[in-house]
């Protein structure tokens, strides 16, 4: 067993999967029904623990580490997984997609990412949409919660956690040429410019 504790003294348990450690974030939410990978691996959602309202996630699993023409991830947002944990009211353990290389628990464990699942995501996201996002820690078996503090990302500077720190050149000779600072670009917004000829 495992546990999300929310700053508000809301204790949510259920069973844990991908990496069995204990984590502290931003409880924030989303609704779609597809796109977890681009979800996890979205700069935006940096140190935050998502909580995903959609019944049954990892499905169609993981996709493969597949490049693009202009040498960008073609199924992801980035380089890794940017969210401190994953909440969910199941986790698919047989995923199926002809796509498909791993589970997502498995890609959660690669990449040392602990999630949640038995949770009531939908009255979550209730108490998120009218209370605001919450601080919160998921909390494995056998670690007093007490022992974890509350971790609060927007104290922090997040930007260099999350840009690259040489630049990079998409699409070379392509027209017009555009400078994008870094602060958290996702793989799509460079994919977009560079489809519309853009260096």
């Amino acid at each position: 067993m495992a546990a999300l504790v929310l700053e508000d003294g809301s204790v949510l348990r259920g069973q844990p999967f991908g990496a069995a450690v204990s984590t502290a974030g931003e409880v924030v939410f989303q609704t779609g029904m597809v796109g977890y990978p681009e979800a996890l691996t979205d700069p935006s959602y940096k140190a935050q623990i998502l909580v995903l309202t959609y019944p049954l996630i990892g499905n169609y699993g993981i996709p493969p580490d597949e490049m693009d023409e202009f040498g960008l991830c073609k199924w992801f947002e980035s380089s890794g997984i940017h969210v401190a944990a994953l909440v969910v009211g199941e986790c698919c353990p047989t995923p199926s997609h002809w796509s498909a290389t791993r589970t997502l628990h498995e890609w959660l464990q690669q990449h040392g990412i602990p999630g949640l699942q038995g949770v009531d995501t939908r009255e979550l996201t209730k108490k998120l949409r009218e209370q605001g996002s919450l601080l919160g820690k998921l909390v494995q078996n056998g670690t007093e919660p007490s022992s974890l503090p509350f971790l609060d990302p927007n104290a922090r500077p997040l930007v260099p956690e999350v840009s690259i720190k040489t630049p990079r050149v998409f699409n070379t000779g392509g027209a017009p040429r555009i400078l994008a600072l870094d602060c958290g670009l996702k793989y799509n917004q460079i994919r977009c410019l560079c489809q519309r000829g853009a260096e």
